[in-house]
């Protein structure tokens, strides 16, 4: 009996092991792959890169940029760096994987089969939790799935935090156009924090 399940394990891991490469946030991007490109101070830049097979994408200002091999947080952190000359101050620059190359191989492309993330809403939301939401899904679509605000919220001060940074977000310049965030694509892991409002706010 051992045996058989130790051979039912020895066959299943290596189908396992790429899902579980790309639900990591050190999931390596490889040629194929698409990235999605997003500057908050110039929505201009925004676009979709792919990663060609020499494993390189171009971005406008910082041309040629290696991707393949890298995590999104070394690409995206290459990239600030790259346009930041552009800018009077250092611009937020976000990637994130928008899809990812069909693998040939044993799991007949599984690992397209790994479309959601984890996003975290915590604070003065309609649904506060846990968000199971699709990749590409955007800061305004995440909205929507949490249901909206309480009546305490204080939409003007809403966060994003990605990792050690936060980002604030305007949910009335959102929902009026005059602020782009909306449009953020989220990350996994990513948690939006809505504040309660503040006296006579």
């Amino acid at each position: 009996m051992n045996r058989v399940y130790l051979l039912l394990v020895a066959l299943v891991l290596p189908l396992l092991a790429p899902l579980g490469a790309l639900a990591q946030e050190g999931y390596r991007i490889r040629p194929g792959d698409t990235l999605r490109i997003e500057v908050l101070e110039d929505p201009g830049l925004n676009r979709s890169a792919l990663v060609s097979p020499d494993g390189r994408m171009s971005f406008p200002l910082a041309g040629g940029v290696v991707a393949a091999g890298r995590t999104v947080e070394q690409v995206q952190a290459d990239l600030a760096s790259r346009i930041a000359a552009n800018f009077a101050a250092p611009p937020n620059v976000f990637v994130s994987i928008e899809r990812v190359a069909e693998r040939t191989g044993g799991t007949g492309g599984g690992v397209a089969a790994v479309r959601t993330i984890d996003v975290f809403v915590m604070g003065e939301a309609a649904k506060p939790g846990k968000l199971e939401i699709k990749r590409g899904t955007t800061v305004l679509q995440a909205f929507a799935q949490m249901g909206g605000f309480s009546k305490f919220a204080a939409t003007k001060r809403i966060q994003l935090r990605r990792g050690a940074k936060t980002y604030g977000l305007d949910y009335k310049a959102i929902e009026s156009g005059t602020s782009t965030a909306g449009a953020t694509v989220l990350q996994d892991g990513d948690v939006i924090v809505v504040p309660q409002r503040r006296l006579f706010e």
